[in-house]
């Protein structure tokens, strides 16, 4: 196997020294997930010093340190530590160099809500055409994103980055390292209100994602948001060869023609170039149809074959937390869980309401006329000032949406709560440790339940409240557990 670096390719990049010659497979910034073959980067964090763990890290099998520190009682592996000035900096060059002599075709994704999504999108899309490199999880920060670079190997053929952000500032910096062939904005919502004056502003932020595209690149837009006008005019501020707006509407140059769900996940008919294509996907809902739209439309900037990409996306499963669906046997039945754990914003929250409401249909929906469709959301976050209204807001959405039973928990979603109408309040709680006993009660087989809230909320103990419902299986006579 090639290497991913070699002593002499981290020397260089970095402009560290090192004793010894060795090769690495790998990358990595923590000791505790740390793989024989890793290059251990000693960061230094706010509340930690990876320098103190470098020692554990060469003795589980990392092929070696970076380091800006000594590494006390190294020993024999001092010819396995390669001294820089900064580790922060040197990850930085690393992920650069990995940029420099990579001739992938890269795309960038940032956006309010879908990102991550749309990165899954891409990374399986685009694994039908080529080798491709993808941000795992979710590493888009000022460390995640060099990290994912610096992982990068050199004969991919496409890599796909995600860039989060909540403070201004943020994006450019990582587009100019990512320097992305193209550019794709999910979305512009009132998320992380609480460090801007203003959905514009996060606009201006989210645009920045096109400072480091490289020459000829392309701007993958959403056509339908209120904020595509601003971030067209952003356009003239960076070099942009080619805007690819992405939605429903008519002047669309990817548009997302239709979307139903199916008993296994959606189906989409989308049109780019006025090229009409059909194809399915095994996730549900608008907002899964809508990112696979701009991913497919970046395919095709990037001069990818998009007609095999969409066959691709059949396979494509929703993440943990963000929309993964889960059949629960109860008593009488079963339960649908919807697992949207992870995140959550204003935004967001409509979304998932829209497709839920679909669970009605005679085709493709999965209620029986005698189950309800359930949300149970905790507190989302960063809104500012203005996030009482925000939860508050939500009820009419839910109401028209046909949501049978609206669960809440956290001082925020009260708001929420005191907004339903009385027929639709199926409990409040003061935080997620507190409702599963109020949900657990109150679902019975043949409901929809869907999970939503902010990551600090802690909603995933819903979902394992839930899941815990099933029968326990029985053990076999020789101690195996039956399946």
């Amino acid at each position: 196997m090639t290497a991913l670096w070699t002593a002499s390719d981290v020397v260089k990049a970095t402009g560290g020294t090192c004793a010894g010659a060795w090769d690495a497979s790998g990358v990595s910034i923590d000791s505790r997930s740390v793989k024989t073959g890793d290059l251990f980067v000693a960061l230094v964090g706010p509340n930690f010093d990876g320098h103190a763990f470098a020692l554990d890290a060469l003795k589980r099998g990392a092929a070696a340190v970076l380091a800006h520190s000594e590494i006390k009682d190294s020993g024999d592996y001092h010819p396995r530590v390669v001294m820089v000035k900064d580790t922060f900096a040197a990850l930085q060059n690393l992920a650069a160099a990995a940029r420099t002599r990579s001739k992938a075709k890269i795309i960038a994704v940032t956006g309010s809500v879908g990102k991550t999504g749309t990165k899954e999108a891409l990374k399986l899309g685009l694994s039908a055409l080529g080798k491709t490199h993808a941000t795992e999880g979710n590493l888009n920060n000022h460390w995640g994103v060099p990290l994912s670079l610096a992982r990068m190997p050199a004969d991919a053929a496409y890599g796909v980055f995600e860039l989060g952000m909540n403070h201004a500032g943020e994006i450019a910096p990582l587009s100019k390292i990512v320097r992305p062939h193209a550019a794709i904005v999910t979305a512009v919502e009132a998320a992380h209100l609480e460090f801007f004056n203003s959905v514009a502003e996060i606009a201006d932020e989210k645009a920045a994602i096109m400072a480091g595209l490289e020459p000829g690149g392309t701007a993958v837009l959403p056509r339908d948001n209120a904020q595509y006008t601003r971030l067209i005019a952003a356009t003239k501020t960076y070099a942009v060869k080619q805007v690819v707006g992405f939605g429903t509407s008519g002047d669309s140059i990817a548009r997302l023609v239709s979307w139903s769900l199916t008993p296994d996940g959606t189906q989409v008919a989308a049109e780019f170039d006025g090229e009409r294509i059909t194809y399915d996907m095994i996730v549900s809902g608008r907002h899964w149809a809508l990112n696979s739209v701009a991913a497919l439309a970046s395919v095709k900037a990037v001069g990818g074959d998009f007609h095999r990409a969409a066959g691709a996306l059949s396979k494509l499963a929703a993440p943990p937390g963000r929309g993964a669906r889960q059949r629960v046997k109860i008593a009488g039945g079963s339960i649908l869980v919807i697992d949207e754990s992870y995140n959550a914003s204003p935004a967001a929250v409509r979304v998932l309401a829209e497709t839920l409401a679909q669970m009605h249909q005679p085709v493709g929906g999965l209620l029986d006329g005698k189950g309800r469709v359930i949300m149970v959301l905790g507190d989302m976050l960063e809104l500012g000032a203005g996030a009482p209204a925000l939860h508050a807001g939500l009820a009419d959405s839910l109401r028209l949406a046909r949501v049978g039973l609206v669960f809440t928990a956290g001082p925020l979603m009260e708001h929420l709560h005191n907004a339903l109408p009385q027929a639709m309040r199926g409990g409040h709680a003061k935080d997620s440790k507190s409702l599963p006993p109020l949900v657990t009660a109150g679902v019975r087989a043949g409901d929809v339940v869907a999970i939503k809230g902010s990551h600090s909320s802690h909603m995933e103990v819903i979902v394992a409240a839930l899941q815990a419902l099933a029968p326990q299986q029985p053990a076999a006579a020789n101690g195996q557990k039956k399946v």
